[in-house]
């Protein structure tokens, strides 16, 4: 039996610009199961970016729904989604998107606090996720005290640190070399085997495409392919 974590039905998303409408997607509609390695790709404009935002609670369709471990999430109100955010999804920026002036430990540890674990239970869950990104010697360093790649693995620890149902990641290797780019994909991928977890690319990276489990491939807001 299959476990969906993502259901998209019908979604569309149009943006006014002035006297113009933008149909940034047109009757969008996807399954993403647990553990998928899953990446939407297509040219620039092509919505991938849009799409990862709905299944991300970051917008909302105009029309349709996306639904997250089967709950709706076109239904809950901004307070709700920023909860759903917070408990079931981690996300990985091209930007990284690091608190300056918190350490790589720190950095990893603020979405515990927010969830108001003890300090202990935090200490032992930030060390682990750092040990599983290869960070464990560097935990104590911000993050202009690190390459882009080890910023790259803290935001990485940081999407896992929560235990998400999923996890998004928008253009992750477009500010890295190809070999950095190649070592992330690595650990993502690693994860993605050893845990199970669920994870979501938007990118055009050739990289990215080949190391994905399926690829959705859309263009003009539309699904031309998915396998």
């Amino acid at each position: 039996m299959s476990d969906v974590v993502v259901r998209v039905v019908e979604a569309t998303r149009r943006y006014p610009m002035g006297k113009v409408t933008i149909e940034a997607l047109r009757g969008v509609s996807a399954d993403i199961e647990r553990g998928e390695f899953l990446c939407i790709a297509g040219p620039s404009g092509s919505g991938k970016t849009t799409l990862l935002n709905l299944i991300g609670c970051l917008d909302q369709p105009t029309s349709g729904s996306v639904l997250i471990e089967g709950q709706n999430t076109t239904t809950l109100s901004r307070h709700d989604l920023a909860l759903l955010r917070r408990r079931r999804i981690g996300f990985v920026f091209q930007t990284f998107n690091l608190i300056p002036v918190l350490s790589a430990f720190e950095n990893v540890e603020y979405p515990l606090i927010l969830k108001g674990l003890a300090a202990p239970e935090r200490q032992r869950r930030v060390a682990q996720a750092l040990e599983a990104v290869g960070l464990d010697g560097h935990a104590a360093h911000r993050p202009d005290e690190l390459s882009g790649g080890q910023q790259q693995r803290v935001s990485i620890a940081r999407a896992l640190i929560g235990d998400p149902a999923l996890v998004l990641a928008d253009e992750p290797t477009a500010n890295l070399d190809s070999e950095t780019g190649e070592a992330i994909l690595d650990i993502m991928h690693k994860l993605n085997q050893q845990q199970q977890t669920t994870f979501v690319f938007s990118s055009h990276d050739p990289k990215v495409i080949n190391r994905a489990s399926r690829v959705i491939w859309l263009k003009d807001g539309r699904i031309v392919s998915s396998s």
